[in-house]
């Protein structure tokens, strides 16, 4: 269980105040996921300005609601990851291709450069970047519907 003898605060710029329970103050400190894709709720550190490391926190749900909604917010802003839930259309299936999906956060057209764009990050996971380098996620893609593995099959 991860300690509750800190304080964590928005100042009126927006930054993130984390004072420790001697007292100590830092501003503009960040939320950082030691694995932000695999493990998103598990295992995250608030740094300070500097980069050095003021708390672990084992598991997300282990902050007061408080503390947890103000990181949650902090890494929203910081990073913009769609996850892709289906593959609606592909131009071509040589590269450039021009790609529509749908996403956790809306519709979206992307265009791969080249078959270099798709990673595999585990068996099932993979990371799309677009030519414009916004990074979509795909986390498991037995899970796509029929259609969209038979699109990710021409590329794999």
């Amino acid at each position: 269980m991860t300690p509750c003898n800190f304080t964590l605060i928005r100042n009126p710029f927006g930054q993130l105040v984390f004072t420790g329970a001697e007292g100590d103050v830092h501003e503009g400190v960040v939320p950082v996921r030691a694995f932000g894709i695999t493990a998103p709720d598990e295992g995250l550190a608030l740094v300070n300005a500097h980069g050095k490391e003021l708390l672990w926190i084992e598991r997300l749900a282990d902050l007061p609601e408080g503390p947890r909604q103000l990181v949650v917010e902090e890494l929203a802003n910081r990073e913009f990851m769609p996850v892709i839930s289906r593959i609606v259309h592909v131009s071509s299936f040589a590269t450039p291709s021009t790609w529509d999906v749908e996403t956790d956060r809306g519709n979206a057209r992307l265009v791969l450069k080249g078959e270099d764009d798709i990673r595999r990050l585990n068996q099932q996971a993979l990371l799309i970047s677009d030519s414009h380098g916004v990074q979509y996620l795909i986390r498991n893609r037995q899970a796509l519907d029929k259609p969209s593995r038979k699109f990710l099959e021409r590329f794999l």
